[in-house]
C-alpha cells in the first residue's frame, strides 16, 4: 500500500506525454511578443487544461507524484530545445492546475 504512494509512473508518463502534446502545437521559435505565437499558446494551454482536469478526476496525486509530474513535464520542454526561463514559466502554471 505504501508502495502505490510512490508509483509516480502514470504521472511522469502524463507529464511527458503533456509537454509533447504542447510542443507538437507551439513553435520552437519563441518570441513573446509575437501575436500570433500568443494565440496559439493560449489555444494549446486551453487544450492541456482540459486533458489534465481529466487526469487530475482518474488519479490520484499524492505531492511526489505532482512534482515527478512536472519534473517529466519541464524536461521534456528542455530536451527538447525550449529555453529554460520560458520551461519554468509554462511549468508553473502546470504545477498550479494540477495542484
Amino acid at each position: 500500500m505504501i508502495f502505490a504512494w510512490f508509483d509516480a509512473s502514470e504521472a511522469k508518463k502524463f507529464g511527458g506525454d503533456l509537454a509533447k502534446f504542447f510542443l507538437e502545437r507551439v513553435p520552437r521559435a519563441i518570441d513573446k511578443s509575437d501575436k500570433q505565437f500568443a494565440q496559439k499558446v493560449d489555444a494549446a494551454l486551453a487544450k492541456m487544461l482540459v486533458q489534465i482536469v481529466q487526469f487530475t478526476r482518474e488519479h490520484s496525486l499524492n505531492t511526489y507524484k505532482k512534482a515527478q509530474l512536472a519534473n517529466e513535464f519541464k524536461w521534456t520542454l528542455l530536451d527538447a530545445g525550449i529555453p529554460p526561463d520560458y520551461a519554468d514559466d509554462i511549468t508553473k502554471w502546470l504545477t498550479q492546475k494540477v495542484g
